[in-house]
């Protein structure tokens, strides 16, 4: 049994061992703070008073926008197509755009696009930024670079946009208000210009603008469109087969409606301007001289649920797909509308005025243009894109009913149609043929009207280069179609064709 005393000292030892283990600890937490505070307390402190690591933005470069030719597309010739770019707002920051979710949340001050294709294509034309992070001190020198991650530049798009047309039109329609539209034959938009127009760079100025510069009024301006929707009704008429080549109507300059409510006459314009009658006329006449009566007759015969059904081929009641936004839909009037939205009938005189692109119907530029498009392209359907290729479908139209409206048209362009600004073009194109449609469309205003022009040239299988180019102007409340549009359409057809002196 051990003693008393061995107990003792056995602990009296393993006291001692703890102590010394205390001690030992106690002097290494001495040293180690005699040198952070003593020997490099100057050095910890300098850290902690001046220097720090920050993270430096490296911008990504923006793609750039170019026309078919490789131009960059940039300025008021072009502010409509393209868009403009500000800072991310409030309510954005944090916020994920879904089309690139793999370039993360929006950051304050982060540059996005607004409108035009910088908004449509933002996720392709922006890049990722990169990122640098650096050491400074107190006075923001640089002492070292602990890390960088590169920037990842946006993507270039190359649009369908012709730049030498773009600025022609853009030429032609300062100081007027209204817009001019070229495609060719499947969709793709040569040209895009609304007048008036704004800077990209300094927007400021446009927002209080009377004059709403900001808006693109060939795709989001409601418009009557007076006489060039006629060739939309006469192949309606002509497909629903209600006339063909051989109808004749007699033009005795109006056409008086009795009813319960009294008598109601509905003039052509040739009667109310000089007086004068058509007499007999067929379709293609009708057409070349934009008769009126004509065509109250030839809706009166559709009857106007026909007219609404074959709009819808024509694709008028819906959006064009056009690639930037703010395209509106169109308002086509029907008799439940009317009922619903003014509470009354719907009239014959409101199918007359629907027939002649009147009354309550409203088109933007962009639908009419596309709608009419169809004849010249053999009866396809096609959605209008800025950037990238198009889709069209073949609606089934009969080609002689098609070939019957064209004729009409070009006879619009020779002598004895209205269009008489193309009366000569044939000659000076190397035997280039056109065909054209004049509109006057009346407004609310007195004596104001909408000046509408649509052309196009005949493609020849013998002419490889005789590609297909449409065009559309309208110019608002400037008067008659073929006086204030037809010009303008003349001047840039010829630079296109390589008439312009």
């Amino acid at each position: 049994m051990q003693s008393l005393a061995g107990i003792e000292n056995n602990e009296s030892w393993f006291l001692w061992f703890l102590r010394g283990i205390l001690l030992l600890g106690f002097l290494v937490l001495i040293s180690r703070l005699f040198e952070l505070q003593i020997i490099k307390g100057d050095y910890y402190r300098g850290l902690s008073e001046g220097n720090r690591i920050e993270r430096v933005k490296i911008p990504a470069r923006r793609g750039n926008i170019y026309a078919r030719g490789g131009e960059i597309l940039s300025g008021s010739d072009f502010s409509h197509i393209t868009g403009y770019l500000a800072e991310v707002n409030e309510k954005e920051v944090g916020k994920v755009d879904p089309k690139c979710i793999e370039k993360g949340a929006y950051r304050l001050g982060q540059i996005v696009g607004r409108g035009g294709l910088q908004e449509e294509y933002n996720c392709i034309l922006s890049g990722i930024d990169g990122e640098e992070l650096i050491e400074v001190n107190s006075r923001q020198e640089k002492i070292r670079i602990i890390g960088r991650r590169e920037p990842i530049a946006g993507q270039d798009i190359k649009t369908n946009i012709d730049y030498n047309l773009q600025k022609k039109a853009a030429e032609e329609m300062k100081d007027k208000t209204g817009t001019v539209i070229i495609t060719d034959k499947a969709g793709r938009i040569l040209v895009l210009f609304s007048s008036p127009s704004y800077d990209a760079n300094n927007i400021l100025p446009a927002l209080n603008d009377e004059n709403l510069p900001l808006l693109n009024r060939a795709i989001g301006g409601l418009y009557h469109p007076g006489s060039v929707f006629k060739p939309v009704v006469a192949l309606i008429a002509l497909e629903e087969g209600k006339i063909d080549k051989d109808f004749i109507f007699n033009d005795t300059g109006v056409i008086t409606i009795e009813s319960p409510y009294g008598n109601y006459s509905y003039t052509n314009w040739y009667y109310t301007q000089y007086g004068g009658v058509e007499a007999e006329i067929d379709l293609t006449r009708a057409i070349a001289r934009s008769t009126d009566t004509f065509f109250y007759k030839v809706g009166e015969l559709v009857g106007i649920n026909k007219l609404i059904d074959g709009l819808k081929k024509f694709g008028l009641t819906k959006t064009t797909e056009i690639d930037i936004k703010g395209e509106v839909l169109n308002l086509i009037p029907s008799p439940d509308w009317k009922e619903r939205v003014k509470g009354e009938r719907w009239f014959l005189g409101n199918t007359y005025h629907f027939s002649i692109g009147q009354g309550d119907l409203a088109l933007t530029p962009i639908s009419l243009h596309r709608a009419d498009l169809m004849i010249a392209n053999g009866g396809k359907l096609c959605n209008l894109k800025i950037v990238g290729q198009t889709k069209c479908i073949d609606l089934g139209f009969k080609n002689e009913n098609i070939k019957l409206v064209e004729d009409g048209m070009k006879k619009t362009c020779l002598p004895g149609g209205t269009g008489y600004t193309f009366f000569d073009f044939k000659e000076k194109t190397a035997d280039i043929d056109i065909a054209c449609k004049t509109g006057t469309a009346e407004t609310n205003e007195d004596n104001k009207t909408h000046a509408w022009f649509v052309a196009y040239n005949i493609e020849d299988e013998k002419k490889p280069s005789n590609e297909l180019m449409f065009l559309t102007v309208m110019v608002e409340k400037s008067g008659e179609g073929s006086k204030v549009a037809g010009p303008i359409a003349r001047k840039i057809m010829d630079e296109y064709f390589g008439n312009a002196k």
